[in-house]
Parts: structure tokens; sequence; C-alpha cells
């Protein structure tokens, strides 16, 4: 329920309200029986998990596919020429794929179960006014829940009673810092998660202070809950390699029965035996469906696989690697992807002056410098007053790797297991963080500190007084310390420490530093005041308004989330890839555009949209303007779902990256999924598809570089494997309506097609990448395999290899006595140059212009395959038991001239041409985010 009868929402009420809507006492919570009774009519409070496919019918689902069914008719086809080898070769690469795709499949059903991981075991509640621990599964709307530090909220619920009570909600919300709550209602009607500071919510994080709350709803109807129900209603679309295979087969078994049948008749009306041209037209059919590609592609992703992950890039899903190719899009989280997840105090104000602190995170390292000149704060009385009030003013911990004693994340798997890090780390609040790693950079510890100032008292902070007091002494007396919001610790000052004095605060002076904090604020700095005051021997202060009076203004510190060193130059690649970047985040749109702006992803005439906004608008008015939006900010998960299935409706291949709960549902919905391996939740890295063991946003980059290396050396062996066989399928046709003996046997033609197409196809999909891969833009995600001309090199270099062949087969045939020693004679001539063709072929693959573009021992497993399938070729030419089997007969001088000469000319008069200027590429468009459409390079 998220609505009471006055169609009040539950941040709105006050405590009677909330009380008489849930039927409960506020104060003794619900009786036990009351609460068995509602457990029995609600149900438990646990996420459900929908009942998905069992695994056998996973496992037979993986052999529907369209390329599947293909490997399947040539595993008949083979069965009927008797080569039970080549059948079983076939079979063995359809288990091995399928077996492959369950398991992935079947690992990606886990991100519901990780889900349910992050609600509370146990809670505390108040049941007939007695407290008592009972599993989180029995809490019912109307549970009285108490909650401190250290603890997990177990189910959504309104709060009563806070105590300094602080959740880090950033899995669900992706706010940077804590989010201090209160209890009093809340008047505003739609509100933000973030903004709703008197809820909390299933499976975020107490971090400080003591709270009661009434449960307002459990199990799928909480927040979390909607996240689960949004992970198991989206849909994973085929990637783009999956659509072009698809496409692919159907056009090579189409091929494969026409040309089958043509020469199956063509033989026979010109008077061959028709058993003879059956098995020379079944044996071309094996040879137009190349079955090793599947096994082929599996193998390149697999080696592109392991390159990636030794650059820290772990994929989860071999078919979405190549996804990365064409990623126009990618939508970024700002906490701990773009930026550390680490406040940072950058700016002090102290007296009139800006100083500037440099150094990022938690390492205490950096200088402080007024006007390009280093301080000190020895010499500085504001600055190191400023620094005494941060650090003992102050309960968080700042220590050096295991000392900090945080939690070690749990694992998912082996392969993303990470040593840890043994950095700095705070312990408690980050904001109290950024204060003691400041005080450490200006020579003062909180540990030699309290060796001078004992704390004798405290005044915690409180939202509504938006401050914190310790009282401390020393052996001049006694202080009182204060930090706070600026605004509101001015009212509270009589005086102003100003060039190293102490001199009353004037109305001038107040608006000087109110001015400040406006400045600092508008560079979404994060903005505290400092203040002090020294106690007279008989105060003894009882209260913070009797404490915190007539203080001593100090300055203000300015903090902020700072952005990760490298992700400004990973931004500027993105952009000469053509690729835009879309930062998505829960923080204020002030923050988030600042934030934008200084690493580059906020272009000239971008534009920020708010959550708020975005609810507002409509699927159709959010596509209008998805192209021109480089930020969103203070948005929801549903808001970033909407955000990734509009811009792929605009026809963009869109990333995702994300580390918290809340990015999960749009992670999984996204072309390609990136989770965040270090800080990223179990929930998001189960259901996306690539994981950055560094969470470092430029690893995106040399992944999106991996992933169009191993996307183009697939179109590398396709247009191998095709070129060769349409020249094997080539010179069988043309000679069989000519009226010649068929220029190869049918077990030749097996050959040629188990050995060429094997091991140099293999090669071909470790090769390395041309030198401006980079500067290409994506290619479309609908774009055909045989873009780009492909499909006109595969024909050409086809027709070549076939005309070569068959003109070599003719000369040899011509020069004989026309028995059966000089058919067999000139088959072999025949069977030669087509495998020397296709040998010498491999080479200019690597290209996209011509053999000579690349260097031609640059790919040295390449240069291995082609010498093992020449040995292969010479052994059943020159091995006497193997020349009846394949009706070979050893060649001379002359005939290997004929042979060198003819297979040449397919590849070396192409590659003469493109030299002299018939073939160059054609420049890529300039990029332009106004559509897709204009991201793409022209075709060459």
């Amino acid at each position: 329920m998220n609505v009471n009868v006055d169609g009040k929402t539950w941040h709105q009420l006050d405590e009677t309200g909330l009380a008489e809507t849930l039927g409960t006492d506020p104060r003794a919570g619900l009786t036990p029986e009351e609460a068995a009774r509602r457990l029995q009519q609600i149900g438990a409070n646990e996420l459900q998990e929908r009942r998905g496919e069992s695994p056998l019918k996973l496992l037979l689902h993986q052999f529907k596919d369209f390329m599947v069914l293909v490997l399947v008719g040539a595993v008949v086809i083979s069965g009927l020429l008797g080569e039970m080898l080549d059948a079983l070769t076939i079979v063995a690469i359809i288990l091995i794929n399928g077996i492959l795709g369950f398991f992935q499949e079947f690992r990606a059903e886990r991100s519901l179960r990780a889900l349910k991981e992050l609600s509370a075991p146990t809670a505390k509640v108040i049941r007939g006014g007695e407290l008592m621990t009972v599993p989180a599964r029995t809490l019912v709307p109307g549970d009285l829940v108490v909650m401190e530090s250290g603890d997990r909220v177990p189910a959504d619920l309104r709060l009563i009673d806070c105590q300094q009570f602080a959740v880090d909600e950033s899995a669900l919300t992706g706010e940077s810092v804590p989010v201090v709550k209160l209890t009093a209602a809340i008047t505003a009607a739609e509100l933000p998660l973030g903004d709703r500071k008197n809820c909390g919510y299933l499976g975020t994080m107490v971090t400080r202070g003591t709270a009661k709350g009434l449960v307002t709803v459990t199990g799928m109807a909480t927040e979390m809950g909607k996240i689960a129900d949004l992970i198991q209603r989206t849909e994973e679309a085929d990637t783009p390699l999956q659509h072009r295979l698809e496409q692919l087969g159907k056009i090579l078994i189409a091929v494969a029965i026409l040309l089958t049948v043509m020469v199956v008749v063509a033989g026979v009306l010109h008077g061959q035996p028709l058993y003879g041209m059956f098995l020379a037209g079944v044996s071309l059919a094996v040879a137009a469906i190349p079955e090793g590609l599947p096994a082929i592609v599996t193998i390149a992703l697999a080696l592109g696989v392991q390159r990636m992950i030794r650059r820290r890039a772990i994929v989860r899903k071999l078919p979405s690697v190549e996804t990365l190719g064409c990623a126009s899009v990618i939508c970024s989280d700002k906490t701990g992807t773009l930026t550390q997840n680490q406040m940072t105090v950058t700016r002090l104000w102290l007296g009139g002056r800006r100083i500037d602190v440099s150094g990022e995170g938690y390492e205490p390292t950096g200088q402080l410098k007024h006007d390009g000149k280093s301080i000190e704060a020895k010499g500085d009385a504001a600055l190191r007053r400023m620094t005494q009030v941060a650090a003992l003013c102050n309960n968080a911990v700042l220590a050096q790797g295991e000392q900090a004693e945080e939690p070690k994340k749990k694992k998912t798997s082996k392969a993303e297991e990470q040593p840890e890090l043994e950095g700095w780390k705070v312990k408690g609040d980050p904001t109290e963080g950024a204060l003691l790693v400041l005080a450490a950079k200006t020579g003062m510890t909180r540990s030699a500190l309290e060796s001078l100032y004992r704390r004798t008292k405290e005044f915690p902070f409180d939202p509504d007084r938006k401050r914190m007091s310790v009282l401390v002494e020393h052996q001049g007396g006694r202080l009182l310390l204060t930090k706070g919001a600026p605004d509101l610790l001015v009212e509270r000052c009589a005086y102003v420490l100003w060039d190293d004095q102490v001199m009353p605060f004037t109305a001038t002076l107040r608006a000087r530093v109110l001015q400040a904090n406006e400045s600092m604020a508008k560079d979404a700095l994060r903005v505290l005041g400092f203040a002090y005051r020294d106690l007279k021997a008989h105060e003894t202060p009882d209260s913070d308004d009797q404490a915190e009076t007539g203080l001593v203004f100090v300055g203000l510190a300015g903090m902020i989330d700072p952005p990760r060193k490298e992700v400004h130059e990973a931004i500027v690649k993105c952009r000469q890839a053509g690729i835009k970047t879309v930062m998505i985040t829960g923080d204020h749109g002030l923050t988030a555009e600042a934030i934008a702006r200084g690493i580059g992803i906020m272009q000239r005439g971008g534009r920020v949209v708010t959550g708020s906004e975005l609810s507002s608008m409509s699927d159709a008015d959010l596509d209008r303007i998805a192209d021109e939006v480089h930020v969103y900010a203070r948005v929801s998960p549903e808001h970033k779902l909407r955000i990734v299935q509009s811009l792929q409706r605009r026809g963009h291949v869109v990333a995702m990256t994300g580390d918290g709960v809340n990015d999960a549902p749009a992670v999984k919905a996204a072309d390609i999924g990136i989770a965040m391996g270090i800080t990223g939740t179990d929930v998001t890295k189960e259901a996306s598809s690539l994981v950055l063991a560094d969470d470092n946003f430029a690893t995106i980059v040399a992944a999106v570089e991996e992933g169009r290396g191993i996307y183009e050396n697939i179109r590398k062996f396709i247009r191998y494997l095709l070129a060769s066989n349409v020249g094997e399928i080539l010179t069988m046709f043309i000679a069989m309506m000519m009226g010649l003996p068929l220029p190869l046997v049918p077990i030749q033609i097996l050959w040629v097609n188990l050995v060429t197409d094997g091991l140099p196809a293999m090669a071909l999909g470790v090769d390395q990448a041309e030198s401006d891969l980079m500067r290409q833009k994506p290619r479309p995600a609908k774009e055909n395999i045989f873009a780009r001309r492909l499909g006109w090199k595969i024909i050409s270099r086809g027709v070549l290899i076939g005309l070569c062949t068959l003109a070599a087969f003719v000369l040899t045939l011509r020069a004989g006595d026309g028995d059966a020693a000089s058919l067999v004679h000139a088959q072999t001539v025949a069977f030669a140059t087509l495998v020397m063709a296709q040998l010498i072929h491999v080479f200019d693959c690597r290209s996209s212009r011509s053999i000579f573009h690349r260097r031609f021992f640059e790919n040295r497993f390449l240069v291995l395959a082609v010498l093992s399938s020449l040995l292969l070729m010479l052994a059943v030419l020159y091995v006497e038991a193997l020349q009846p089997v394949f009706k070979t007969v050893p060649l001379g001088f002359r005939d290997w001239a004929l042979v060198i000469v003819a297979s040449g000319i397919p590849t070396f008069f192409m590659g003469i041409g493109s030299v002299l200027g018939t073939s160059k590429p054609k420049k890529g468009r300039k990029i332009s985010y106004g559509g897709p459409s204009k991201a793409y390079p022209a075709s060459r």
C-alpha cells in the first residue's frame, strides 16, 4: 500500500495519521497475534522469484538456433557421404556451443538471488511493548522496527524517532553521501526517493545513530521489490552478432540448396552419372555451409575475452563482446564510476582568502595554496584553528588498509576476485572523513590533537540545527568547536577570525561569508562552516542552544566527490570513436552538471534533465530530446530504465554502467550492461554483461577497442571462408555448365573444406586490429554482416579463385592424352590451385584495403596455420598411401609453376588495384549527436 484514503503518501503523514492508517501503536507496536495474522494475509517479507525455465528446457533451447539446424543438416549430409569423422566433428561443435550457451543463461538467472541477499536476515522489532529479534521475512506493515549503526534496513518504513540517524542509500538512489534522516512529515507530494528523508528503504545500510520506524510495505511492494520485478520483466535482446549469424545461416542454406540442385541437374543434362553428381552436389552443399563458423566465432570471442581480462574487463556473456564495437552511447552512473566515491575538500575560504587544496580521495597527501603559493598551518592562525575544528569535531576514522575495519564485499565468482586494496579508507561519514584528510594534509592528525585536547561533551548533529559541536579541555582552558551549515552557523556567531585577529562579525563581513558560500555552492561544492569559542571557567552549558552562541566564525570548506583522474581522457577517446557519454545520477542537478562539464561530458547545446522533469514527460517527449541530453540528475531506477529504452528506440546501441542496486534493471536492459567489479553490488554484476575489475571508466574504452577488433576479426574469417567456398562452388558449377568433367572429386572438396577452413580461419580470429580502428565511428546496430563492401570482396575474390582454378584444370586437361590418368592429373592441379589460392587469399583478408597494407609476418599464428595446411596438402600429393584415397598424383615443376601463377592472380591482382587507388576507403562522416544515423562512417 503506497497511499492512504486521503490520497497522501507515506512521507506526507504525521505520526498520528501514520499509526491510524497502519492500524498500529507507535509506542508498543503490533501484538504478536496481529503480526501473525497479517503475515498470513500479506505474505512473507521477501523478494519473490518468478518460476523460470527448468535447466533441461534451458539446455534444449540452445538447439533451436537457425545455424544449429543448418549444422544438423550438414551432419546428415556428411553421414550420407560416409564421412563419419566430419559428421562427428560437427556434432561436437553443436554440443559445445549448446553447453556454453546453457551455462551463460543459467548464470544470468542468478541476478535475483543476489538481490535477495541484500535483505536483512533478522530485525529488531517491538511487539506488544517488548523488544525482540525476529526473522526479517516475518515483518508486516505496522511493525515497529528499531535500528542502529551497522544494521541493514529490513523493510520500507516511515521513521518516527531518529537520533543522529543517517543511512547510506547510494545503492538504491545513487546519492553519494549518507542521508541524514528526520521524522517530521514532508508536505510535497511528488518527491524522488532521495528526498524522502523521513523514510527508510529495504536493503540500505545505517551508517550512524539510532531510529525507530513503522513498516509501511514489505516484500515485492518495497522499492527493492520493484527493482526485482523490473529485472524479471526486462527482456534481454539478441546481440547484433546473433542477428548477423542467423541472417548468414539463412543465406548459406538457401545458396547451398540452390547450387546443389543446379549442379546436379547441369551434370546429369551433360551426360554425367546421377549417383556421381549427387555425391558432388552434396559435397558442395557441405562446402557452402562453413560448419566451423560457430566454433571459430566462439574461439575468437573466448580469446578476445582473455585479452579483455588482461585489460581489467571481465566478460560474463560471450556474444555481447562484439556489441561494444557498435555502441554509440555509454550511459554512466556518476558516483563511484566517473567519480571516486570519496568526498574530498578542494577549497577553503578563510578571512576573504581562497585557498585551493590539492590531492584526491582519502590519501592524506596534498598542498594548500593561496594565489599559487603554498601555505602551512603553523604560520596561519585561521587555518590552524579550522583544521583543529575539522579534526576534533569529528566521529569518523581514517586509517590505511585493513585498519579501517571495513567489511569485505562478497565476491560473485573466482574470475572477479581482486586483491584487497591497501589504500586509505574512512570508517564513518564520508564528509567527516574528508575533513580528517584535510587536517592530515596540514600535518594535524586527530590522534595527535586528542593528546592535547580531551573531549568532554558532544552536541551531535541534528537535521534541524544542521550543526555539530564538541566541548574539549586543554591546558589553557576549554573550547567549544562547531561545524555545520554556513547560513545557519553565521547566525550563532558574534565574532570572526580575520587576518589572524578576532573582530566583531559585522553585517558587511557576514555578507561576504554568505557570498563566498553561495559562490562555492554554485561550483557544486558541498560547503561547511567552522566556528569556535573559549568557554569561561564558570560556564557549564547543558544544551546546544546555550553552548552554540557568541561563536567566532573561522571559515568555509568546500568538498566534492572528485572525478577519476583518467576519466577525462577516456571520454575524449570515446568522442573520437563516435561514442556519446551520458551521465545518469541520483545527485542534484548542479552537482552533476559541474562534474559533467569538468570531465568533458557536457557539450555545447547539451541539456540537463532532472527526475521530476522526466516523470512529467511521455515516452514520445523523451524520445524527442534524448539525443540532446548529456546529464540526467536526481533520477530513480525506473527513470534509468526509461532512458536506456528511449535511446534504443532512437536507434542507438546503448552501454549502461552502474554499481548500485538501482542500476541493475537498466544494466540488464541495455545492449551491454557494465558493472563495477570493486564497488559494484552482486545484483548489478549478475545483471551485467561486462564487469570492470578496476572500476575504471577508462577500461570501457579498452573494452570497446577489443569489441571492435573481435567483430572485425569475425568479418575477416567470414570473408575468407565464404570467398573460398564461392571459389569451390563456382569451379564445379561452371565446369558442369560447360559440360566438362568434374574438376574436383567429392573427397577433395571435403578435404579442402576441412583443412583450409580450419586453422587459417581460426588464426584470423586472433589477428591484430588495424591502426585506425578507434578513429572510426560506431557501425549501425542493424548493419548487415556483408556491409562496407564485404559482400563485393567475397564475390569478386571467390569468382577469381574459381575461374583461376578452373583455368588451371582446363589447361592441364587439354595438355594431356584425354585418358583417365590425364583427368586425375588435371584434378590434382585444380586441387592444388584451389588450396594455394585460399592460403594466399587468407593474408589479403587481414586488411580492409589490400594484402600490401599489413606486415606479412605480423600474425605469426596465421603464418604457422598456413604452413600447417600447406604441409597437409603436400602429404596428400606425395604420400603414396594417401594418393588413392584422395585421387591425387605427384606434381612436377611445370605443374607447380602453373599452380603458383593461377593461385596468386586473385589476391595480387586485386591488391595492385587497391595500391593504384581503385579501392581507397572513403573518410567517415563527421560525428553528430543529432541522431544515430549521422554517427556512422561512409561505406568503403
